[in-house]
Parts: structure tokens; C-alpha cells; sequence
């Protein structure tokens, strides 16, 4: 019997949630659903729910560099994705990984709170996401309150900046793109921005917002958009498909409980269209 050849594969470092709405497992979803093998690295346990966060347990640093360790020394990865990474030590191991692979695209998802305001990042670990993970990031994805606290930089600069500004503050500290999203700003249409370290702004993408909020969809953005550059896609390709993909996903939106709505990552197979490609 010939047997296929493996899907690309996507990993990515993230925490546990429960609810399946968010983090690691809103990952693996996004991941299988675009048509790759995703491995994941745990870096924390969170006890949450649709609602909010009740406590997050970071992974010890040594446990996560032996997951990742051993996933890369027997697969050969096609893209990193980063979500909430539970703890300094955590971020210091993973950048000290990653640095070791620097043709593999990196998506860093900034998570630096939950949707209801729960506080999910210290002021140690924003300052290894400046210092470590930035230098080493294909895209950054932080909606407007993610970018503005990240733009303040640690050197005690805490000025009010456009979010253009905050935009390319980000890429001086060395990603290659950051995507700016809308979804917390106060406008008629969800506007995404994407900025290029070389170039500056590149382009805008308006979509429509829809009603409700939703649990889990900066992971399921950037798991797209690792996705998608693991399927050989351009980083400018990647984040205008990943965009549909995810806005597709949350118009499928369900309210399994009692608080936010969760996107539907399958919502292509419940329609009967099966797994769509790149």
C-alpha cells in the first residue's frame, strides 16, 4: 500500500484551555482544518472557561524545551506559532529554540490578556516578548490594546502614540510584519492592518464585524496564518487567506456556554465542502 507523504507540519507553543475555545486547542483545530499536521507544546494549564480565566499554572521551562526538543529532532517543521507562553523563564526557552531554526516563518500571537480584561502577561514577560521573541518574529498579531502596550517599550516611554506609530515601534524592535487588528477599536467595520519592517504600511482589509463576541480568535488568526505559510504561501498571501478563514470561522460562531461565542474551525466540513487546500 503507498502511503501519502505528510501534510506540512505546523508547532505550536501555547496554553491549555479547556473550553476548547482558545489557546492550544483552538490551535490544533485551526491547524488540521487548513490541511496541516500541527504538534504543540504545552507552556501552561489554565483553568477558564467562555466566560473568563480563573488561574493559569505555567509548564516549568525545562519541561517545554524537552517537548520542543524532542518534536523537532524527529519532524521536520514547516512554521512556529506562539501564543501565551505562561512565564519569562518560558519565553526564554522558546526564543533559544526557535533561534536555532531561523528559516522556519514565526507567528507570535501577543497574548497579553483575556477577552473579558484578565491579566495573562507580567511585566518580565512583555519584556522578553520585546527582547527575544521580536527579533526572531516573521508576523506579529496584537489587536489595538495588545499593540499599545507593547509599543510602550521598556524603557519607561509611556507617550500616547497613533497606532501606525505603535505599528512600526513594534517592527524597530524587529519583527519582520506585524498585523494590526481592529476587532477592539470602535469603528463600523473590523479594519486589519498589515506593516512590513522594509516598507511600512502595506496594506488595509475591512470586514464586516459582526454581532457578539467571540472566545479564541487572535489564536485562530494566527494558527491560520501559520497554516497558510506552511503551505508555501507568501506572508502577504497568508494573512489575506487566514483573514477570510478566520472571519468565516466566527460567522459560524456557536454559544456552547454562558459567556463568549467560539468560531467553528470546521465550519467548511459541517457545510459538506470538506477540508479546503491553500
Amino acid at each position: 500500500m503507498n502511503r501519502r507523504s505528510a501534510p506540512p507540519i505546523v508547532l505550536t507553543f501555547a496554553a491549555s484551555d479547556p473550553s476548547g475555545g482558545a489557546g492550544l486547542q483552538a490551535d490544533l483545530m485551526t491547524i488540521s482544518s487548513i490541511g496541516c499536521h500541527p504538534l504543540s507544546v504545552v507552556t501552561a494549564l489554565t483553568v477558564q472557561d467562555t466566560v473568563g480565566v480563573g488561574s493559569v499554572l505555567a509548564v516549568a521551562a525545562n519541561c517545554v524545551e524537552d517537548q520542543a526538543r524532542r518534536l523537532l529532532e524527529d519532524m521536520q517543521v514547516a512554521a512556529f506559532k506562539i501564543g501565551l507562553l505562561g512565564s519569562g523563564e518560558n519565553i526564554a526557552v522558546i526564543a533559544g529554540i526557535v533561534a536555532d531554526y531561523p528559516d522556519i516563518p514565526l507567528v507570535v500571537d501577543p497574548v497579553l490578556a483575556s477577552g473579558r480584561g484578565d491579566e495573562l502577561a507580567d511585566e518580565e514577560m512583555i519584556a522578553g516578548l520585546r527582547q527575544r521573541l521580536m527579533p526572531l518574529t516573521t508576523i506579529l498579531t496584537p489587536n489595538s490594546l495588545e499593540a499599545r502596550r507593547l509599543a510602550q517599550g521598556d524603557d519607561g516611554d509611556d507617550r500616547q502614540r497613533t497606532l501606525a506609530d505603535c505599528a512600526q515601534r513594534l517592527l524597530d524592535f524587529g519583527c519582520g510584519h506585524v498585523l494590526l487588528t481592529g476587532t477592539h477599536d470602535d469603528t463600523e467595520r473590523v479594519v486589519n492592518s498589515l506593516y512590513c519592517r522594509r516598507i511600512g504600511w502595506l496594506r488595509s482589509d475591512p470586514w464586516d464585524r459582526l454581532p457578539g463576541s467571540y472566545h479564541g480568535s487572535g489564536c485562530t488568526l494566527a494558527s491560520a496564518i501559520a497554516a497558510y505559510l506552511a503551505l508555501g504561501l507568501a506572508v502577504e498571501q497568508a494573512v489575506r487567506v487566514a483573514q477570510e478563514y478566520t472571519w468565516q470561522s466566527l460567522a459560524a460562531g456557536f454559544r456552547p456556554g454562558k459567556g463568549q461565542f467560539i468560531p467553528d474551525r470546521f465550519f467548511r466540513t459541517r457545510a459538506g465542502d470538506g477540508v479546503a487546500d491553500g
